[in-house]
């Protein structure tokens, strides 16, 4: 198996550097540079960045937007955005309901939704956890009871992100309690701003930042003709989605420009007449890490080597949630040893006490101690690796 780049594609990794550093404005450029976190409007100016330029969809069939990249220049292309520090998009209509409709969704509902998922008309958010149905998804209660040509929606969604932001919502609800749980769950779209019944509220994570809703559904109507896929049939689509999921979660790319970070903080740190750098021990732990994530990067490349060869990615998505976010966590974790005191730091921190570049490290610390809880649980994909991967027999 090659998992070496070739000419042509390192190539391109050039070319998409260059575009990227002029493309970028120069404030979003310097916030970058700080690892300043980019709020909703400096996203949505990324986002029509990419548009114009024809690169916001690298993952879609050129026949509905995309580029029309294989694999490789599909990996090389986020990698590189990555590691300028550019504003991460919202990955619930490009990478999760635009793929899905693409492929489930009618011609009707394809037309209607994937141009304004392109052009950022439309932002989206997801609606599958919720108060009593987290890694247990399938024991979800929003119920969808049909009256005339619309489904009746009563219930509640929690953890549903950015959905202040958000003019649709693509949920999963219950629309038959006969047979197994997984039997009885549909796959729907929902027009938050213009539906009656529909209420969001924000609330505040450890991290400091209005991340997540909690979004109630009070005899909220949907028209029947905005459900994807069968009745009943749910369950089907909402596993493909959570595997494109877990696979971004495990933030390989993110963990890379997080090691550079902590270098640079210890860097800066005085040990004496040295650095935090100089310090054996530190350095360590720096290895450790470096090569769990390198080790993990091989992994990735595998996936994608097989991907190159038309193999769908299966249960290794796993693995890559399930390592990934360790790492992600462990690098913020070195990050806030490596501040000391200053890690009681926090966003508005003056610029006299707290360097601009470590004021989001806190926030960010905070906000990933649920990494290895969304997306699935950790445990749920080691239960998932042993199952599918080991074959271990499972209770």
């Amino acid at each position: 198996m090659d998992m070496s780049f070739t000419p042509e594609q390192q190539a391109f990794r050039q070319e998409v550097r260059e575009w990227i550093a002029g493309a970028m404005p120069p404030e979003m450029k310097r916030n970058a540079e700080n690892g300043a976190a980019f709020d909703q409007q400096a996203t949505m100016e990324w986002h029509r960045i990419l548009y114009a330029k024809g690169w916001i969809a690298p993952a879609w069939p050129a026949e509905y937007g995309g580029t029309g990249w294989d694999v490789a220049r599909r990996f090389i292309f986020q990698d590189e955005l990555v590691r300028a520090g550019t504003p991460q998009l919202s990955p619930f209509g490009l990478g999760m309901v635009g793929p899905l409709l693409i492929q489930f969704g009618t011609d009707a509902q394809k037309e209607r939704f994937l141009p304004k998922i392109l052009s950022g008309g439309e932002v989206w958010c997801q609606g599958y956890s919720e108060p009593n149905a987290g890694s247990d998804l399938a024991s979800l209660q929003l119920r969808a009871d049909k009256d005339g040509d619309d489904y009746v929606l009563n219930g509640q969604k929690t953890w549903t992100t950015y959905a202040q932001y958000a003019d649709w919502i693509f949920l999963l609800c219950r629309t038959s309690s006969e047979g197994r749980k997984q039997e009885g769950i549909s796959f729907l779209l929902a027009d938050l701003k213009n539906t009656p019944g529909i209420t969001v509220k924000p609330f505040l994570t450890t991290g400091g930042t209005y991340a997540f809703s909690e979004t109630w559904f009070k005899d909220a109507r949907v028209p029947q003709e905005n459900r994807v896929g069968p009745e009943n049939g749910g369950w089907t689509l909402a596993k493909a989605l959570l595997g494109h999921e877990r696979t971004q979660i495990g933030g390989i790319a993110e963990s890379g420009r997080w090691l550079a970070q902590v270098k640079r903080i210890a860097r800066n740190t005085p040990r004496g007449t040295a650095s935090l750098l100089d310090d054996a021990h530190f350095r360590r732990r720096i290895a450790a890490l470096e090569m769990r994530h390198r080790a993990l990067t091989m992994a990735n490349l595998r996936t994608l080597s097989a991907a190159q060869l038309g193999r769908a990615p299966g249960p290794e998505s796993s693995i890559l949630k399930l390592v990934g976010t360790e790492i992600y966590q462990g690098m913020t974790e070195l990050a806030m040893d490596a501040m000391g005191h200053d890690a009681l730091g926090w966003l508005d921190s003056p610029a006299e006490a707290l360097p601009e570049h470590e004021r989001w490290v806190a926030s960010e610390f905070n906000y990933l101690r649920a990494a290895t809880i969304y997306g699935g649980s950790n445990e749920i994909q080691r239960n998932i690796i042993a199952k599918n991967i080991l074959r271990l027999p499972t209770a």
